[in-house]
């Protein structure tokens, strides 16, 4: 009896292709992570304009760098294949063998990607507890800068829709303009008036939610002289769009000039002021033009 015939069995590949596509990952990413580091965390944001912001470049250039491996991976897997198990022309389109429940490779997965996450994890939560981060934290703070209790005061106070600031220490003036002195420690305490707001002076590295009836603080340290973009990073109504202005860090000689000149200015308006304090509490909408102090909050 003749026998049935078998169906050819196709040559095997005898190329490791596992091997190939990991070392020209590694080859990659040892090259291109360097370039990232050198040539791109120098111009990420914020900028360096302030202690906070520097370091928020220090933390984006790690993010930066962790990436790249991962961005070479994907790269280097999509070139692979196109290269080397794209269907040939005219040929019928096979599927390759299926991969199911390879232990190596789900181990290998597992623990580089619990890693690379804990990796970040803690490195994110050390780097938030340094110089204060530049985030709202709050009227308890718990990141609190190295002699903070020196620091310069300024209030942010939001309002639809606009940002005032006022200077406790030069008599509670308050002024339209966000100026500070070049090299100095800065306490900024967040509040609003209405609505939530949220103070963002991108350049400084600062953003912090301006909420009723709450001191939100946030810590920077000025280093060189500029200016700095300041935002509404939270819809607050109609005219969100249009609530923004633009600060300035000067030197210690210009700030002293500046602030004297607005307290001179200050005195005729002075009365209509309520006095200073952490947080205030608004009347009914339209009911009145200002607002009052908050008594157990009161500062000076």
């Amino acid at each position: 009896m003749a026998s049935q015939p078998t169906a050819a069995t196709p040559p095997r590949d005898s190329v490791n292709h596992g091997l190939r596509f990991v070392v020209a990952w590694l080859v990659l990413s040892v090259i291109a992570t360097p370039l990232v580091v050198i040539f791109v965390g120098p111009i990420l944001p914020p900028g360096n304009m302030t202690t906070q912001a520097h370091e928020q470049i220090y933390d984006n250039t790690w993010l930066a760098a962790v990436s790249t491996p991962v961005l070479c991976l994907v790269v280097v897997f999509l070139v692979y294949a196109f290269v080397y198990f794209r269907a040939p022309k005219g040929g019928a389109l096979v599927d390759g063998p299926p991969l199911r429940e390879h232990a190596g490779i789900q181990v290998v997965w597992i623990v580089i990607t619990s890693v690379t996450v804990l990796m970040l994890a803690a490195f994110g939560t050390y780097q938030l507890l340094q110089n204060g981060s530049g985030g709202g934290q709050g009227p308890s703070p718990v990141a609190v800068p190295a002699g903070a209790s020196h620091n310069l005061a300024v209030q942010v106070i939001g309002q639809q829709w606009e940002w005032t600031f006022r200077y406790p220490s030069f008599g509670g003036v308050e002024t339209h303009e966000l100026v500070l002195p070049q090299h100095t420690s800065v306490t900024l305490h967040v509040t609003s008036l209405d609505v939530v707001h949220s103070f963002w002076a991108y350049q400084l590295g600062v953003k912090a939610d301006a909420n009723p009836g709450t001191d939100n603080v946030a810590y920077v340290q000025t280093r060189g002289p500029g200016t700095f973009q300041i935002r509404c990073a939270e819809l607050c109504g109609l005219f969100h769009g249009y609530m923004f202005s633009t600060g300035r860090v000067v030197s210690a000689t210009q700030f002293q000039s500046w602030a004297k000149t607005q307290e001179a200015i200050y005195k005729t308006i002075a009365k209509y002021v309520p006095p200073y304090a952490k947080t205030y509490i608004c009347p009914a909408a339209g009911t009145s033009p200002t607002c009052s102090p908050q008594p157990t909050l009161r500062g000076g």
